[in-house]
């Protein structure tokens, strides 16, 4: 089969060649950890030939997640069979010539490609285009007798489901006259394509069963677990639990795993989660879409690092290289640090230096922000500003270089002296302050008013005291009521605020308690 596979790549290459030569750059992906492949617009539409990946699992499928192992579709056909190449070229094939193999056959070379792109083989990711558009073109230019071949009508679906044109599908409904295609699948994956797989739910179940035994079996319930994912059900775990089984080493696999791992961190099932990243990292660590996979495993690993500990951590990344295992260490202490998670970023840092490249300063100079970051908020703080202003700035990215910043600001309010202005409390003399309506007890002796007691606390009476000790006393007894009045109402009115408050608390406890 490999010796099949390579005299495929060797005519399609050929057949580039003939179209314009492949790209010289590399294919998107070829870095370990790459951006998302771009979702399809919001008409559920993509351009042909176009690959899909989608982070979310509720997104459209068009990922060109789909494709089985060669192995589970019998001989793989050559691209030459039938093809007489020119002595002078004979590794050259006539481009006609692959446009008018049976879709089929078409389809099964693109699983071959898909696959091998996920086991890492990113070279193939031009290849996989190309083919897709080739696809395009022969379906949409096939008349309506092509599809009373089964196989062909197979072909069309699975190439609407492994990131190919929903247009393309719509049009072979709107042509289909003899019924050949099944009425219920073609409208259920066009209102999936197109954004609206919530309303096809309770039929992508049924038709999930109904063809569970055929070639689209696998990819049909790798859509119907991606609806499912998307309205946060459990159940979608057996549904992608089923597709991978059924089609191993493939890009159905590839993608069941991952957004396994997604839902299963979701939903809080870390035990699951831990399983399906560590036979992720046993099976497709080279794929292409291994950066999504890298941003759920930080994830999984920073918000449930109390449950996961660091020996099953190593644990799944055991099967990484060096390089890999370096850069998920940091990516764990940029999103620890962040959350204010000090130990775990501390440890991923550490761990991130012990595996060092001396020929690449950037992680080493990554590690060095993190673990500054990691002291702004400890006694350690001058030491923490100063390791951060050492860090090289040309070796951070745009978003390290905020982030240092935004440390700079807090490390410098941390540091900075306070005003002495605001440790000044606010002076009201209203409490010490007689009222002015109060009659004066001097201008009137013998006059007591209500409520002002009329024996001094020292034992002695008004009577006996002298005048002066009389008239002051008289004017102490006369300020302490209004002073009191006022401020035992303020009192009582926050006390019974207070009361209210720890009433409402008591009863949070006593409810929680049942």
């Amino acid at each position: 089969m490999a010796a099949r596979l390579a005299t495929i790549l060797v005519g399609l290459t050929a057949a580039l060649t003939v179209l314009g030569g492949v790209p010289g750059h590399a294919a998107s992906g070829s870095d370990i950890y790459p951006d998302p492949l771009a979702p399809p617009s919001s008409s559920g539409g993509v351009a042909a030939g176009a690959v899909n990946d989608h982070q979310d699992p509720s997104a459209p499928a068009g990922e060109g997640h789909d494709g089985t192992e060669a192995g589970e579709h019998g001989e793989m056909p050559a691209m030459t069979d039938g093809v007489k190449a020119p002595a002078s070229e004979p590794g050259a094939i006539k481009v006609d010539a692959i446009k008018d193999l049976e879709p089929y056959r078409l389809i099964r070379s693109l699983q071959v490609v898909q696959d091998a792109v996920v086991r890492g083989d990113h070279s193939a990711m031009e290849m996989q285009r190309y083919l897709l558009g080739i696809i395009d073109e022969r379906l949409r230019a096939a008349d309506q007798g092509v599809f009373d071949d089964p196989r062909n009508v197979d072909a069309a679906l699975i190439y609407a489901m492994s990131g190919g044109n929903p247009a393309t599908l719509d049009q072979l409904a709107l042509r289909d006259k003899f019924g050949n295609f099944d009425n219920e699948v073609t409208t259920v994956l066009r209102a999936y394509l197109a954004g609206q797989g919530s309303k096809t739910k309770s039929t992508l179940t049924d038709l999930v069963d109904l063809y569970r035994d055929t070639e689209i079996g696998p990819y049909l319930a790798l859509v119907a677990a991606n609806v499912s994912a998307g309205m946060n059900e459990t159940k979608s775990l057996k549904l992608f639990d089923w597709a991978r089984l059924t089609s191993p080493g493939t890009l159905v696999e590839e993608a069941a795993l991952r957004r396994s791992l997604f839902v299963a961190a979701r939903q809080g099932m870390i035990d699951e989660a831990i399983g399906y990243a560590h036979l992720y990292a046993r099976r497709f660590i080279n794929s292409p879409y291994a950066g999504q996979y890298a941003d759920l495993l930080v994830d999984l690993f920073v918000d449930n690092y109390g449950k996961v500990g660091d020996d099953k951590l190593a644990e799944v990344l055991s099967f990484m290289d060096t390089p890999r295992q370096r850069e998920v260490y940091l990516r764990i202490s940029r999103r620890a640090v962040i959350k204010g998670l000090r130990d775990l970023a501390l440890f991923a840092a550490g761990k991130a230096d012990s595996m060092a490249d001396l020929s690449d300063p950037t992680p080493r100079a990554l590690s060095d922000l993190y673990k500054g970051m990691a002291g702004v908020s400890t006694e350690g703080v001058i030491a923490a500003r100063d390791s951060l202003n050492a860090v090289p700035e040309a070796e951070l990215s745009a978003r390290d270089k905020a982030l240092r910043q935004a440390a700079r600001l807090v490390a410098d309010e941390v540091l900075r002296k306070p005003d002495p202005n605001s440790l000044t409390q606010a002076f009201s003399p209203r409490i010490n302050k007689i009222p002015d309506d109060v009659p004066d007890i001097a201008q009137a002796p013998g006059m007591v008013p209500s409520g002002i007691k009329a024996e001094p606390d020292d034992g002695t009476t008004i009577a006996e005291a002298s005048p002066q000790d009389a008239a002051s006393r008289s004017v102490g007894a006369r300020a302490k009521p209004a002073a009191d009045t006022e401020f035992s109402d303020y009192v009582a009115q926050h006390r019974q605020t207070l009361q209210e408050i720890d009433d409402l608390l008591e009863g949070k406890r006593g409810e929680g308690g049942t």
